[in-house]
């Protein structure tokens, strides 16, 4: 059992290492969103971007920032979570876009505000009961 300080620098920790999870993943959708900007619309471009900075997210959530073994369960637990933040950023960006943001540079907005509702929503996740297993173990 943890006490009440190990509680707290675990948790700091881990939103520590959420924090470099989340620079590697906001910089891999960043990236193609710009790459595919040229191509197709922003909604489209964002949503692909989105989807390839998923899949690298959810290991590296699990593995490093959470260290749980990755399962069918969280899995689900992470793909709800982030069809909830989806929908947060696609009607964010669409938002700053209407307010006259450029369309390389509205993304930025979106990233501040939906990153930390992202890390509430996946800690919750990863830490519900029965849900312990971790890496090491």
């Amino acid at each position: 059992m943890l006490d009440k300080k190990e509680k707290l620098r675990e948790t700091f920790f881990q939103l520590l290492r959420f924090a470099v999870v989340g620079v590697v993943a906001t910089a891999i959708h960043y990236g193609v969103y710009l790459l595919l900007l040229n191509l197709l619309s922003e909604n489209i471009a964002y949503t692909i971007g989105y989807l390839v900075s998923f899949v690298c997210n959810f290991i590296l959530t699990c593995v490093f920032t959470f260290r749980k073994k990755a399962s069918a369960q969280r899995g689900v637990g992470f793909g709800l979570a982030h069809l909830v933040n989806y929908g947060l950023h696609v009607a964010l960006l669409n938002f700053f876009l209407w307010m006259g943001i450029s369309n390389k540079l509205a993304p930025i907005p979106v990233f501040c505000i939906a990153v930390p509702v992202n890390f509430l929503l996946v800690r919750f996740v990863f830490s519900r009961s029965g849900q312990s297993e971790s890496v090491t173990e």
